[in-house]
């Protein structure tokens, strides 16, 4: 875990702006009150403009003031990835971060081309992996609300070629088996065929020879080939492919431009981080794939970091207008626990519990000033080089997204780090918030 140096939560600038931005705040509050005497019934227009004027200037504070939370928090990330930078860690990074129903960082730091020394910005694009299988979830959560499936349906009623194994109990893995990787299916199973570029008919039809570790429901065991099955039972049931849909439900709604899902897209954007390996100390450049175009539900999405926070604020139910936080809700239901504690995320800071949902884990953990239970909604991707953390504080109203272009040992505690700098930032300027409005006392001669 790198080293946080609580120094660069309050830099000189933070002194500096919050002096400027007071100075200006009670000039306008002195200019306020010396037009605010009392107002007769005759001078009611006057009132109304003063009540406005009043109104400006708390509106003005609030802007001061997360102007100067903004700027502080941009410092600290920018120390933050620096030194990561500089470690040898990472090469570059897009990363946004979402509070309330504000885009409060959507930026980039380090190369997304060595060669050509051109940096990441918010709009830089990086392959998401398994990232890619939150959306998946919250497609389907749609889907069930329209009544187009049902968490219960039978991936072999939509896929008659797919079997697991040979007994015919197995014959009830359902949607929501296969979004939460309660199969029953060993781990990984034809991780390889979805790489080596196979239809997903083609693999349904092989997990005929493959004998199940446990009755579906019972036991957790990641998937990639079963969980991109997801989208040929999207297209059974409502005549669109999964493309379509996305683009439909979520991309085209919530204006994400840079987000896209086949490599020719890929290839053909002009902002595009390329992917990289360490060698004798030495970063070198990877070829990017059309690995998983095959598997969209399952690790097959292109996005920014400006994309990721306008999904962030979805997911956060700020765009009720494109879907309703009911909805979304549904896909962070606990559906099977994730035992054990060799996992990084179950190392977090106050972990107690993992879960999975439909495309999602779901972390219930405790802060260190308080024994409250708290919820974070989270995955990790990695595909063809890039590694990406995305996670979703719903008690903080906080999203948090990373993308990298190289894995990194950074990844494993890369939120929890960010979630730290924010509060810090945003604990900072309460306090400070409550001092200057505490009452002031006269000392005792």
């Amino acid at each position: 875990m790198l080293q946080i140096n609580p120094n660069n939560n309050l830099p000189v600038l933070r002194l500096k702006f919050l002096a400027g931005a007071m100075i200006v705040i009670s000039a306008l509050f002195a200019l306020a009150k010396s037009v605010g005497n009392p107002i007769s019934a005759s001078e009611s227009e006057n009132a109304i403009s003063i009540d406005l004027s009043k109104n400006n200037l708390v509106d003005l504070k609030k802007a001061a003031l997360y102007k100067l939370q903004q700027q502080e928090l941009k410092t600290a990330l920018q120390a933050y990835f620096d030194q990561a930078i500089a470690s040898g860690d990472i090469v570059g990074a897009g990363v946004s971060i979402v509070r309330g129903d504000s885009i409060v960082i959507s930026d980039g730091f380090g190369k997304r081309n060595i060669e050509t020394n051109e940096g990441v910005d918010g709009q830089t694009v990086f392959r998401l992996g398994s990232l890619s299988k939150g959306f998946a979830g919250i497609l389907a959560a749609d889907l069930v609300n329209e009544g187009e499936l049902h968490w219960e349906d039978k991936v072999s009623d939509y896929i008659p070629e797919f079997h697991l194994g040979e007994r015919s109990a197995i014959d009830k893995i359902t949607l929501a088996n296969i979004l939460s990787h309660t199969s029953g299916a060993p781990y990984h199973s034809y991780t390889n065929l979805v790489e080596a570029g196979l239809p997903l008919t083609d693999i349904a039809k092989r997990f005929r020879d493959v004998q199940p570790i446990s009755d579906p429901g019972l036991s957790y065991s990641y998937q990639n080939a079963l969980f991109a099955l997801s989208g040929e039972m999207f297209y059974k049931a409502t005549g669109q492919d999964i493309k379509t849909l996305l683009e439909n439900k979520l991309f085209k709604p919530l204006q994400m431009c840079s987000t896209t899902m086949d490599h020719e897209n890929l290839m053909h954007a002009e902002n595009v981080a390329i992917p990289y390996s360490k060698r004798l100390n030495k970063w070198n450049p990877k070829q990017i794939t059309n690995h998983y175009d095959n598997a969209i539900a399952a690790g097959g999405i292109n996005s920014s970091a400006l994309d990721m926070a306008k999904w962030m604020r979805l997911l956060l139910g700020h765009s009720p207008e494109i879907m309703a936080k009911s909805v979304l809700e549904e896909a962070f239901n606990p559906f099977i626990e994730i035992k054990g504690h060799h996992k990084y995320y179950q190392r977090w800071p106050g972990h107690i519990a993992t879960y999975y949902g439909f495309g999602w884990r779901i972390h219930k953990f405790v802060e260190d000033d308080s024994h409250q239970e708290k919820t974070i909604w989270h995955h990790g991707g990695s595909v063809n080089g890039y590694r990406n953390e995305i996670a979703i504080y719903p008690n903080a109203d906080l999203g948090i997204c990373v993308l990298l272009n190289n894995n990194s040992n950074i990844a494993k505690t890369v939120i929890p780090d960010l979630y730290k700098i924010v509060q810090n930032v945003y604990n900072q300027n309460a306090r400070q918030i409550a001092l200057n409005n505490s009452p002031k006392t006269t000392p005792h001669l």
